[in-house]
């Protein structure tokens, strides 16, 4: 009976010594001042992106399937003669479906013609080709043009001094705390990028087919980068 108490003992013994270190450990953690800086870059796209299509009807599925790939392989022979590398066009949608006649009170509606549909998604490397891309689209059977995407590709490494000014700005933050609550500030304790820079703003434009040249304007995205800081601080000495 003599072994369990002397458990109790050692601890309660331990217990009563953790209790009186937590004071020290709390005392030796540093305080701070934590803040976010932002700061951001204009820059001019460098790749576009077009989504383009085909889309034919016929009485039989096998009727609307040959013309639409046929359709297409002149589109996709047109974006090969205009100096697009095989790699950068992509289909992105392949669909064949029923039209149905509309609805009658009396049964179902009967099946009466089908629709095939292709569609490719294109990369241009040079933005000042886009507009004679898509007449070239056009011209060569696409009949649907959708939405133009602009990119910035080197968006990282554009934002490597709106990084340094954004450090500033989470410094200038914290020194308006450290000076509004009577301390002083120290070094950094911590730093790190919140999240994936991304534009603020990405251009897009839906072209529609037409006889006149496309106009295209790809404009600028404004990129954003956010810094989180944590800022040592210590006793304003007086």
């Amino acid at each position: 009976m003599k072994k369990p108490a002397a458990l109790f003992t050692s601890l309660a013994a331990i217990f009563a010594a953790t209790l009186q270190a937590a004071p020290a450990l709390a005392d030796d953690f540093p305080s701070a001042i934590s803040v976010s800086g932002e700061a951001t870059v204009s820059a001019a796209p460098d790749l576009a992106h077009i989504d383009a299509g085909v889309a034919n009807d016929a009485k039989s599925a096998k009727e609307a399937s040959d013309a639409n790939n046929a359709a297409m392989g002149k589109v996709l022979l047109a974006l090969k003669g205009a100096g697009i590398d095989e790699k950068d066009y992509q289909t992105s949608r392949l669909s064949l479906q029923p039209q149905y006649a509309p609805n009658r009170s009396n049964g179902a509606s009967p099946v009466v013609s089908f629709r095939a549909s292709n569609r490719v998604t294109v990369k241009i490397r040079d933005v000042t080709k886009v507009a004679g891309i898509i007449d070239t689209l056009v011209s060569a059977g696409a009949n649907d043009i959708g939405n133009i995407s602009f990119e910035v590709t080197q968006a990282s490494k554009l934002l490597d001094d709106a990084r340094e000014r954004a450090v500033a700005d989470a410094r200038r933050k914290a020194e308006i705390y450290a000076k509004a609550t009577g301390v002083t500030l120290g070094a950094p304790l911590s730093v790190s990028e919140g999240g994936a820079p991304m534009p603020l703003f990405k251009g897009r434009m839906a072209a529609a087919p037409m006889a006149a040249p496309a106009a295209v304007a790809p404009g600028e995205e404004t990129l954003s980068v956010t810094v989180n800081v944590s800022w040592g601080i210590k006793p304003k000495e007086q």
